[in-house]
């Protein structure tokens, strides 16, 4: 079975939890073969709409190798990002063993189309804004930003459902200009204050904490970033 393992791991992750659980699995496999003392608690990816935030993290690091291998480049500042983002969300040994997917992950070429659509048929809209958002903070990791990692995850929000104006505002809350709080609101400048209080009553409703509890509360706390720019655009 040598050589094998991932291949049965990986068509068994497809059948069992779709595009995602095809690539955890095909990564798991090849860990196995290559190290037969891993251990690893991997539960899969949740069908319906009850996501858990171990589903966000596993469909979070399909997304980040995307990400990453856009500019044909693999930068240490961008993993030691996915590291610290991984041990601040789930603690060190769930990290340790997901730093050891998203080695093997980063080898595979995926149908990204396939696993965002998994993602928006499992993952409600708020879960999907705030992946966006991480999305984001991953491209900004070595303080420059790879137009052709910004198109891919222009690519990835298409694929969730996410808006051109959503898309904007997020991207916004990363790139400080004199039109950076405008586009957070989905507003022109030339909005009257009836206009742009009502943007940021909506906004704030959207990027809300509480739209993300049930990914965990590590998660509402990541979620306040967004909230405090859109505090910070009204302002």
């Amino acid at each position: 079975m040598a050589g094998w393992t991932k291949w049965l791991w990986g068509g068994m992750g497809w059948a069992m939890f779709g595009p995602i659980g095809g690539i955890m699995g095909y990564a798991l496999g090849s860990m196995s073969e290559n190290n037969s003392g891993f251990h690893s608690n991997y539960q899969g990816f949740s069908r319906g709409k009850s996501t858990k935030g171990g589903d966000f993290g596993s469909a979070l690091l399909i997304l980040f190798a995307a990400v990453m291998k856009a500019d044909g480049e693999l930068k240490k500042s961008e993993l030691d990002f996915v590291k610290k983002f991984f041990i601040q969300q789930f603690g060190k040994n769930y990290a340790q063993d997901r730093i050891q997917l998203f080695q093997e992950i980063l080898k595979q070429d995926f149908p990204l189309k396939d696993v965002c659509l998994q993602i928006k048929a499992n993952m409600d809209h708020p879960a999907r804004l705030q992946m966006l958002h991480v999305l984001f903070g991953l491209s900004q990791a070595d303080g420059h930003v790879h137009p052709l990692e910004v198109k891919v995850i222009h690519t990835i929000a298409n694929y969730l459902g996410i808006s051109g104006n959503d898309f904007e505002s997020i991207q916004a809350m990363f790139y400080k200009n004199t039109t950076a709080a405008y586009k957070i609101l989905e507003i022109t400048p030339d909005a009257t204050d009836t206009e742009v209080k009502k943007a940021f009553r909506k906004m704030a409703s959207k990027f809300h904490p509480d739209k993300v509890h049930h990914l965990g509360e590590e998660f509402q706390k990541m979620a306040e970033e967004k909230f405090k720019s859109v505090n910070d655009a009204y302002q």
